[in-house]
């Protein structure tokens, strides 16, 4: 198991320490609802050092992102920031990720943990462009500083121009004394920053300590994956593996919003452009229940005793004290609106579907 920079500092603030990825990393520290409401409401820190980092460069470098991603990375300036995806030829997603522009020539694909060496092989087996692949997911810390309070913390630490920083954008900035990318980005629908920088241990360390110095008067916390997850899932995100995986596309995934089929060709354009014209057969859903329930991943969603779908993430809602879920459904119980039944340990509970997110921010 690999441990990231960070790992004797979640063993000192006494982390609940798991495997994840290949990685031992901090599951929580106090509780998963004061991490959860630390972010919703003031500032949480999260280390995300197990994702993975690949480099594109070379003169077909955008030539390459377009094939291999579905959405447009034509429209990417430098500095800035995408959601996409990559699709095998059956329109299945191998990862969501995020395209990072850095240069004319240059890009940064940032990826799931589970998938980095499954996404650099995919990555390489399509290269046709001839551009350099680079593989740097073990040389990069990743600290993700989120919530309202997120930015009154790092200006302390930075010169930068924070208050011009646009969502999904991203500068090269000296931060906390080190070179480092500095993205306004994140996975918890708050305010947030991702910090992606190099260095030894020790450097890692002192970085800590010095956001967590200037986030003191915030009572800034750290936050650990349980946390990460209840509130990704209050926005609606998808998590790989769960909600999106190689068996589901994205047009039912709800993302049909980053999937360009007008633009040039790309990996599984063909088969989601027949899927499209088809029409979906399921869809990716909100789930909420009044009753106090804990739905998970593989309860079978129900309508009149007969299986229309399964759940494939839920939780109970730290801010709404509700149970939530996402589920594919078939869809003719997609709509808003719609009443079905979530079997839980035999019970079949009463729920509906909702508009995402969850919560609105």
């Amino acid at each position: 198991m690999k441990r990231t920079n960070f790992y004797n500092i979640h063993k000192k603030l006494g982390a609940k320490i798991v495997g994840f990825a290949g990685y031992e990393m901090p599951v929580q520290y106090s509780s998963i609802i004061a991490e959860h409401k630390a972010v919703r409401n003031s500032v949480g820190v999260f280390d995300v050092s197990h994702m993975g980092e690949v480099f594109v460069s070379g003169n077909a470098a955008l030539d390459f992102v377009q094939y291999i991603t579905i959405n447009d990375a034509s429209k990417l300036n430098p500095g800035k920031v995408q959601y996409s995806a990559m699709c095998y030829p059956d329109g299945g997603i191998v990862d969501d990720l995020l395209v990072y522009r850095l240069a004319e020539n240059e890009f940064l694909l940032v990826i799931n943990a589970s998938n980095i060496d499954k996404d650099f092989q995919w990555m390489s087996d399509n290269n046709k462009f001839g551009v350099t692949l680079d593989n740097r997911s073990d040389e990069y810390s990743l600290l993700a500083v989120q919530g309202p309070k997120s930015k009154e913390v790092l200006k302390k630490l930075t010169n930068a121009d924070l208050e011009n920083i646009e969502y999904y954008h991203f500068i090269k900035a000296q931060f906390a004394g080190t070179d480092m990318i500095l993205s306004r980005t994140g996975y918890t629908g708050e305010l947030g920053y991702e910090l992606y920088f190099t260095g030894v241990e020790k450097k890692a360390e002192e970085i800590w300590e010095k956001v967590f110095g200037a986030g003191k008067n915030f009572d800034i916390q750290p936050a650990g994956l349980a946390a990460r997850d209840s509130l990704r899932l209050e926005m609606g995100f998808c998590l790989y593996g769960n909600d999106i995986d190689k068996t589901t596309n994205p047009l039912e995934a709800g993302l049909g919003w980053i999937t360009k089929l007008n633009k040039v060709d790309f990996i599984g354009k063909g088969k989601l452009l027949e899927i499209k014209s088809k029409g979906l057969t399921k869809k990716l859903c909100g789930l909420v229940s009044e009753e106090k329930a804990f739905p998970r991943h593989g309860y079978n969603i129900n309508s009149n005793g007969k299986i229309i779908g399964k759940v494939t993430s839920g939780t109970v809602s730290p801010i709404l004290e509700k149970p939530i879920a996402l589920g594919y459904v078939d869809k003719e119980f997609s709509n808003e609106g719609s009443e079905v039944g979530i079997l839980i340990r035999g019970k079949e509970v009463p729920a509906r579907v909702v508009k995402l997110p969850f919560i609105k921010k």
